[in-house]
């Protein structure tokens, strides 16, 4: 079993990378997991969909191996990351075919939340995605300020994320170990072990 999880967030650090660590962070030990910064992906080859570049090849293949695939990705003037979109356009028609799809989403208010409904959810849907769990949004003010890690999401995303995460077919953490990670913000966002 293995999760692919891709961050769209063009800046760094980001809300939206921060949610995606955390969603990793749920994750049992065991869980074979890689993360795709986007925004280090070559923006030449990105732009000329050039499915020869190296590390373009190299993610869609991390994404062709996945079974789960985590998506995140800041919401701009209610849709996502042109970054994230880019990336999109170079999966084949079926890239999420038999895969289980999570999407996350960071905005300033509550006013973009439908953007995951209606922008990104259908494209995962047009790329074969037929399992998508429920999608977590977090608005900017449900993270806290971070001096080395960044951004550091609040409990009650935490508890919307472990509540989207338990359909998923991979094991998490025990209650007991996911309770240690949850207080501890270097933990919580997967930095530490």
């Amino acid at each position: 079993m293995s999760v692919v999880a891709l961050a769209g967030s063009p800046t760094s650090p980001s809300r939206s990378t921060a949610l995606l660590r955390l969603a990793l962070s749920r994750l049992d030990a065991g869980v074979a997991r890689s993360e795709i910064a986007l925004r280090e992906l070559p923006p030449a080859a990105l732009v000329r969909a050039d499915l020869d570049d190296p590390a373009i090849g190299r993610a869609r293949e991390l994404v062709a191996a996945a079974r789960v695939v985590v998506v995140a990705t800041p919401i701009y003037k209610a849709s996502y990351s042109g970054l994230l979109k880019s990336f999109l356009d170079l999966l084949p028609q079926d890239a999420l075919q038999g895969k289980t799809v999570l999407a996350l989403a960071t905005g300033g208010s509550p006013a973009h939340l439908l953007a995951l409904d209606y922008a990104l959810k259908p494209v995962l849907a047009a790329l074969g995605a037929r399992h998508i769990l429920d999608s977590v949004y977090a608005v900017d003010a449900q993270f806290a300020p971070h001096a080395l890690h960044g951004h550091v999401a609040h409990d009650d995303v935490l508890r919307r994320l472990e509540r989207a995460l338990a359909d998923a077919p991979v094991a998490l953490r025990a209650a007991a170990d996911a309770d240690v990670h949850a207080r501890d913000p270097a933990r919580r966002i997967g930095l530490a072990a």
